[in-house]
């Protein structure tokens, strides 16, 4: 039988370096990735190194609220 929540949420991470730099008009927007994680195993928000096409680099992405 399944519990009340389920321990797999869906999350969006955002690169933390075009929020902070604020990205141009003209350029593609702020990097999001779709992922899923664990709740139990990481309560804490999620922050993984990803490509980013606004910046040409790997960055810190960071878990956002939808």
């Amino acid at each position: 039988m399944a519990k009340g929540k389920d321990a797999r949420v869906t999350v969006v991470l955002e690169c933390t370096n075009c929020v902070r730099n604020r990205v141009k008009k003209e350029s593609m927007g702020i990097s999001r990735y779709i992922t899923q994680k664990n709740r139990h195993n990481t309560p804490s928000r999620l922050e993984l190194r990803k490509f980013c096409p606004s910046c040409y680099k790997h960055t810190i992405h960071g878990e956002i609220k939808k």
